[in-house]
């Protein structure tokens, strides 16, 4: 029975955070796309300036060197279908991993009901897979930072989300171990304050990224960027609390239902 309600779990939540997917994608694309448009638009400018001035100090030759390279992919279909693909595949997969975390939570971080699980595994999954490394390494638009340190940035990146899942775990079993002594609340409070301890250290000894946005590119365009992901992530995780809440509390429900009535009903002894 419990396997086949983790399985349960698990399709659900994968068909939520589709749904939520195809809200992020919607946002992604109305309110992203313009600073992203606007982000290629000066990295082009830049770069036409750049050629204009070797073509006038080297007679054309470096001119004919910087010769754009024909897309593999046009832009239209970037902001669109790759778009759509990208952030549906993102959304199913945290989906069903989020599932599973639901699964471990549920009983397990208090007498919560399923959508107030959903909801709390939801917050708890979009503060430490994304805010507290946006925090570090806020998000860029792409073509503005030094290409030859894409791959330590990257890296650096998805270390700061790894120590975030870790320190985000293990607050949540420092929380459960100090509740007996402390009391749920007061445990709260103290394992929430080592988690903002322990990430405000791993901020300050990892490296920051020094190059990630080229001088000169337009501050409000980085700002809107920026406020553009933030946006995405927290639909793609409020809608999935929402939907995942309704779809766990039924389903939950159903087997609950199923279990008891699979229990035999004693017909008391008539004295």
């Amino acid at each position: 029975m419990y396997a086949s309600t983790v399985r349960g779990l698990l399709v659900r939540g994968m068909l939520a955070g589709l749904i939520a997917g195809l809200f992020a994608f919607t946002v992604a694309y109305v309110v992203g796309e313009p600073p992203v448009n606007g982000s290629i638009a000066v990295e082009e400018a830049q770069a036409a300036q750049d050629a204009a001035g070797a073509h006038a100090g080297h007679g054309g030759a470096a001119g004919e060197a910087a010769e754009e390279e024909e897309e593999l992919v046009s832009r239209p279909v970037q902001s669109t279908a790759g778009l759509a693909t990208g952030v549906l595949v993102y959304g199913v997969a945290l989906g069903g991993i989020a599932s599973l975390a639901f699964s471990f939570a549920l009983g397990r971080v208090g007498r919560f009901s399923p959508r107030a699980t959903a909801a709390l595994t939801a917050a708890a999954a979009f503060a430490t897979v994304y805010l507290v490394p946006f925090l570090k390494y806020p998000a860029t638009p792409p073509a503005v930072g030094n290409p030859d340190t894409i791959g330590q940035r990257t890296t650096l990146f998805f270390l700061m989300i790894l120590l975030s899942v870790l320190l985000g775990v293990g607050a949540i079993i420092a929380g459960r171990r100090l509740a007996p002594r402390l009391g749920n609340w007061n445990a709260t409070l103290a394992a929430g304050a080592g988690f903002v301890v322990a990430v405000g250290l791993a901020f300050a000894f990892l490296p920051d990224n020094d190059d990630a946005i080229k001088p000169g590119f337009p501050a409000a365009l980085l700002w809107e960027f920026r406020v553009a992901s933030l946006a995405v992530q927290v639909v793609l995780w409020a809608v999935f609390a929402i939907v995942f809440g309704v779809l766990a509390q039924r389903l939950l429900a159903t087997r609950t239902a199923e279990a008891d009535a699979a229990v035999p009903q004693r017909t008391p002894a008539l004295g």
